[in-house]
């Protein structure tokens, strides 16, 4: 195949070793097609450090040293993720020229194993949207068709991937962010259970629900990436202390007796007609694998997207406070006759007006008198909605559901309708909610553009659902698909 980030993880790690390939054409292959795209996919590029690391590369591998399945693989990463001596954005204007003092715990797990990082992918602001529509520096186009959103928050690293920029991606996922636009550029997005990966270094948006993972062209480079991200952090008091499973060696093992649970009932009646013909054609599909099929009914969809914007707007109102000018921020260039008049100001610009809207929700909920009708009441409902899930895994192994209630939209079709857009979470938010892990993957079209389904696991199972997906792979239920562009 022409372009080399076509190629799976193992199969360019073996020509790499064999001599085939060397990491510079990776590289030329990777910026080349950057450089010609107009899908506006990558705020920052790391050209210089990149091919520095191709030469250290080089002459290990001359020298006759072993490396690492991940050495020389190139990889993008979302720009809310750290990376020190260079620029975090958050795709705002309020942290434009903010360089990283450190560097995050994902970040160096990837550069110890070999791995380049390319450089830092365009999402939503702060990572608040769906669409990737609300970045201070444009939107991302889908790689499908181009007047179409990739999907948000973490659409620069989805398209980046489908459009053959990169070999694989990092993302976060705060109510769906990974999935979401996984499912509408056509690639494999795994969300893990929160806390099996380390946030340190991660730009905090929600912090009891955000969570980092990857996005790739097939289930083994997510297995082989979560593989090297996952694991205890002592910078980080919510990972989980859990050894990592060999997830990669996993997906050889036989699946036996495994049950999936499809949801139906009150969420497939929301459900786009155009999404729900595909799960159904997935399903007839799925009857003649040998896997057993159950219909589960799961409470809460007609709850989880209030609870989760209680939840999410009121920590990321905690969290953005620190943005006042003074401390981090947008400075500008007006002088101020009051401290309020600058802090007005500088969060008036830095900011734009979905950060700003979800800001003011949050500060709402959390105000005296207000918090315990909003935030402490949503919290309690969480844990059913939780509970919920949990119930319904007890009798399959993994859940059935769409990652997304539509297909992908026109850009500027729904970014001045913000109720509309935050409906796009509504088959995402409940997992996120809950904790759990889920993958996004490609399972068909309609009208031209992908759709994807989640698979959604107990918690620290990612195993489990790497292992189906990579069944599902391979017997030809899910694929990138990625000649098709």
């Amino acid at each position: 195949m022409e372009n080399l980030s076509a190629l799976s993880i193992p199969d360019i790690n073996c020509l790499i070793k064999k001599g085939d390939i060397k990491v510079h054409e990776l590289l030329d292959k990777a910026y080349k097609t950057i450089e010609q795209s107009s899908l506006n996919t990558f705020i920052t590029l790391l050209k210089e450090e990149s091919y520095k690391k191709a030469d250290d590369i080089h002459l290990r591998i001359k020298n006759g040293e072993d490396i690492d399945i991940l050495t020389g693989i190139p990889i993008a990463i979302k720009d809310n993720i750290c990376i020190k001596g260079h620029r975090t954005t958050c795709s705002s204007r309020m942290l434009d020229n903010y360089v990283s003092p450190y560097t995050a715990t994902v970040v160096e797990r990837l550069e110890n194993k070999g791995a380049i990082i390319i450089g830092k992918t365009n999402l939503d602001e702060f990572a608040m949207g769906a669409s990737t529509e609300t970045s201070f520096y444009k939107p991302t186009k889908n790689p499908y068709k181009h007047e179409y959103v990739p999907g948000g928050s973490s659409g620069g690293s989805a398209a980046a991937v489908a459009g053959l920029e990169t070999v694989a991606a990092l993302g976060s996922d705060t109510g769906g962010s990974i999935r979401q636009p996984a499912s509408f550029c056509g690639v494999f997005g795994l969300k893990p259970t929160y806390g099996r990966v380390s946030r340190y270094g991660l730009v905090a948006f929600a912090s009891s629900l955000d969570c980092i993972g990857p996005i790739t062209n097939n289930v083994a480079d997510s297995a082989i990436l979560l593989e090297t991200i996952a694991g205890p952090d002592s910078m980080d008091s919510t990972s989980i202390p859990e050894d990592v499973p060999r997830y990669y060696d996993m997906l050889t093992n036989e699946i036996n007796n495994v049950t999936i649970g499809i949801v139906r009932g009150q969420l497939m009646d929301i459900i786009d007609k155009d999404v729900a013909d595909v799960m159904e054609d997935f399903i007839k599909g799925l009857k003649f694998t040998g896997i057993t099929l159950k219909d589960v009914t799961i409470e809460g969809f007609d709850i989880c997207i209030p609870v989760y914007y209680i939840i999410a707007t009121s920590e990321a109102s905690s969290n953005l406070a620190r943005y006042d000018g003074i401390r981090y921020g947008w400075i500008g260039n007006t002088k101020y006759d009051t401290l309020n008049e600058m802090y007005e100001v500088r969060r008036g610009v830095g900011f734009g007006k979905e950060v700003k809207r979800r800001i003011m929700l949050g500060t709402f909920c959390l105000r005296s008198g207000y918090k315990d009708q909003y935030y402490d009441k949503a919290i309690m409902v969480r844990e059913k909605i939780r509970m919920s899930f949990e119930k319904a895994l007890k009798d399959v192994d993994v859940l059935l559901l769409p990652t997304s209630p539509t297909l992908p939209f026109k850009i500027g079709e729904k970014i001045d309708d913000p109720v509309s857009m935050y409906l796009m979470d509504l088959c995402t938010v409940s997992i996120s909610l809950s904790g759990l892990p889920a993958m996004s993957i490609p399972v068909g079209y309609q009208k031209g553009l992908p759709v994807g389904l989640q698979i959604v696991g107990r918690r620290l199972e990612e195993g489990t659902i790497l292992k189906i997906c990579h069944f599902l792979e391979k017997n030809g239920l899910a694929s990138s698909n990625i000649e098709n562009l």
